[in-house]
């Protein structure tokens, strides 16, 4: 996703640029205390800042938690006086609009920055291109498009959001080495062990919102929580006492989930999408503490319209989903185009023929119609192997 480039194409404002290897490198360090806050920022994007004023780093900041200062505004606080004169290394563009805290832009302007250097423009229609207008309105020197591609990779889910009105959707996937991941009776727990269970919570916590499907409701009974003792020590981020639990959606066109569903009792919201009213079931699912919303598919009665419960989860603010069921709602996603990621984790084991596929996807019966994926990683937890690829098919894809 080359975002900053495309924008900049468009509006006219790209310009060559020589970068200095300083400049890479306080641009790598901003991207690498970006990273802080892939668990705790969310629904806002990750960004970093550094300060630098004679050759040397004289702040540092990240944005931590939504509601609170974001990476110019701490780094500022770190730096103090030596702002001024000073050159600012921004991860995404320095926000030009009040919302939740005042702009970015006037802070960097009123703390006597003489330059700004972006890695990339911020898709945000309230930010984009004003902030580095902002900037350059009051004589400071600004350029952008240094390490761009990198920190586009900090914020995919954000990028996708902002640039076509839906999230990044990554499906995660628990199989043997032969393709199976329950066996006939449904019976699926644990294919994988204990590293990769971990390895999925660092996958649930950097997502807004977690997909399931009623059926693993009915056989699983998840809770779908982010659970920091799961971690290993050291990992979980300082920032917060307690997790950011993930939005919890069920896919229930008939509303059967039972009001003694765990993950109705734990914390966080959850939040169950059916196809068909049913009043009764629907006031005693909302007694319990769930939201329910009908959002039915008119082509595919009486299934739940996923494409419109994506919209409506960016409406939310939802960067980040993670589909995390079985075969048919996981190959429902990838064969309607709306999956991005594909996250499998593989067992060294077999289940035989008659255990249940990976994904349900039907109509593919010649090789012209196979779907392709691009590796993106691999990498071994435990036992077991992750592979993850993207989906270069997804809709609206980038």
């Amino acid at each position: 996703m080359q975002i900053c480039s495309v924008l900049y194409d468009i509006i006219g404002l790209m310009k060559t640029v020589a970068f200095s290897t300083d400049d890479t490198r306080y641009m790598a360090r901003a991207v690498q205390i970006a990273r802080q806050g892939l668990y705790s920022s969310h629904p806002n994007p990750r960004v970093g800042c550094v300060i630098v004023n004679n050759g040397r780093i004289v702040g540092e900041g990240w944005h931590q938690i939504a509601g609170q200062g974001h990476a110019e505004v701490n780094a500022l606080a770190k730096a103090g006086d030596k702002s001024r004169d000073a050159t600012a290394y921004v991860t995404l563009e320095p926000c030009s609009h009040f919302g939740r805290t005042p702009p970015c832009s006037q802070a960097l302007i009123d703390a006597g920055i003489s330059r700004v250097v972006g890695a990339m423009q911020d898709p945000n229609p309230l930010v984009s291109g004003n902030g580095y207008n902002m900037l350059r309105e009051q004589g400071i020197e600004v350029s952008c498009g240094l390490l761009a591609a990198e920190s586009e990779q900090l914020n995919p889910g954000f990028i996708k959001r902002m640039s076509v009105g839906r999230p990044l959707v990554r499906v995660k996937s628990a199989m043997s080495a032969d393709g199976r991941t329950a066996m006939a009776s449904g019976e699926s727990q644990w294919i994988t062990g204990a590293g990769a269970r971990q390895d999925v919570q660092r996958l649930r916590a950097r997502s807004e919102a977690i997909i399931t499907g009623v059926d693993s409701v009915l056989i699983d009974d998840p809770s779908l929580t982010v659970r920091p003792e799961a971690w290993t020590q050291g990992e979980w981020p300082d920032v917060l006492n307690e997790p950011i639990q993930p939005l919890r959606v069920i896919l229930d066109s008939q509303l059967r989930t039972p009001v003694t569903a765990k993950m109705l009792s734990v914390p966080g919201n959850t939040l169950i999408v059916c196809a068909t009213e049913n009043p009764q079931r629907q006031a005693a699912l909302e007694a319990v503490g769930a939201e329910v919303l009908c959002l039915p598919d008119k082509e595919k009665v009486p299934k739940v319209d996923l494409c419109s419960l994506l919209v409506e989860l960016a409406r939310r603010e939802v960067n980040e989903v993670l589909v995390e069921t079985g075969a048919t709602t996981a190959g429902a996603f990838v064969q309607q185009g709306l999956a991005d990621e594909w996250v499998v984790y593989m067992a060294p084991t077999l289940m035989g023929s008659d255990a249940r596929p990976v994904l349900l996807m039907q109509g593919i019966d010649t090789m012209k119609n196979k779907l392709s994926l691009t590796m993106k990683e691999v990498k071994q937890v435990g036992n077991d192997l992750c592979i993850h690829y993207t989906i270069p098919c997804a809709v609206g894809k980038l």
